[in-house]
């Protein structure tokens, strides 16, 4: 059975999952900031899982690298993509776990339709800000990989998605098409623009945002106030959010809301829209920070 390890910290709890080595848990002083997996249960939804190399989905699993055609395997069949990257369903393995900071680590292994090596590291630590999470991806290989990353933590405000306020500081705001693949971008429009605080309503959210609005020091943050108030505070790195009301989940529909730190939008690795080139020996890193309020 897959093992969970736990850190504590300044009134924080968070358990990281063996499986994917993403997040299963998080609260303070016991309530919920997170809605993880159950225990026992396989991650489903997304839910606090790593995006790696590429975070959402690749249109039909192919795109072109280096004047060589690429075909992943179709994770998403139903809408014929590659969904969410290759890390999510591998055993990590704990580097470091110290009382409130823990790391995990993958060796990504060469594979039909991503024939690179790559080093993986997610990093875990608990204070009084929070939980802040620190993702990064080396290049093994002898020459330059496509790359991109991101995470699928769900969002606990105590509230349905109907009832909830949500924040999210983009000025521009992703067109999709049938296959859930970005068609391009337009200025937000009004009936997705929560620069201003406002609730949800029956609006069904499976949407992404750039161009976020950041403070000095070049942080942004998306925030949920149901019966308690989350925050997701994205470092610099972290250039697009996508926000997800659960409505095709087969359970839990609209009980969380998914809010993803993404590198770079679907399909990346064919538009190339933000998509980072990871030369030999390069190393790519970015903190994000779940918090309550």
């Amino acid at each position: 059975m897959s093992e969970r390890w736990t850190i504590r910290g300044a009134g924080h709890e968070a358990s990281v999952l063996q499986a994917g080595g993403g997040l299963g848990t998080l609260t303070r002083d016991g309530e919920p900031l997170v809605a993880g997996p159950p225990t026992g249960t396989a991650v489903s939804g997304g839910r606090g899982q790593l995006l790696l190399p590429w975070p959402n989905r690749i249109r039909d699993g192919r795109y072109s690298w280096a004047g060589t055609e690429r075909q992943l395997p179709l994770t998403e069949p139903a809408l014929h993509n590659a969904s969410h990257g290759l890390a999510r369903w591998c055993p990590w393995q704990l580097l470091e776990h110290e009382p409130s900071r823990l790391e995990v680590g993958l060796a990504l292994m060469p594979q039909p339709g991503y024939p690179w090596e790559l080093r993986l590291r997610a990093s875990y630590a608990v204070d009084e800000r929070g939980l802040t999470v620190t993702v990064s991806g080396e290049n093994l290989s002898d020459e330059a990989v496509p790359f991109a990353a991101g995470m699928h933590p769900y969002l606990d405000p105590g509230a349905v998605a109907d009832d909830v306020e949500l924040t999210v500081p983009g000025a521009v705001h992703q067109v999709t098409d049938a296959q859930k693949v970005p068609a391009g971008t337009a200025p937000t429009p009004p009936d997705r623009d929560f620069r201003e605080p406002r609730r949800i309503g029956s609006l069904e959210l499976d949407d992404g945002w750039t161009d976020l609005e950041r403070d000095a020091e070049g942080w942004a943050t998306v925030r949920l106030r149901g019966t308690r108030t989350v925050a997701l505070h994205l470092g610099p790195q972290w250039r697009w959010t996508q926000v997800f009301t659960g409505d095709t989940l087969s359970s839990g529909q609209r009980q969380s809301i998914a809010v993803e730190p993404m590198s770079a939008p679907a399909n990346a690795f064919n538009s190339g829209t933000d998509l980072v080139t990871l030369e030999p020996g390069e190393r790519w890193s970015g903190d994000f920070r779940i918090a309550g309020e």
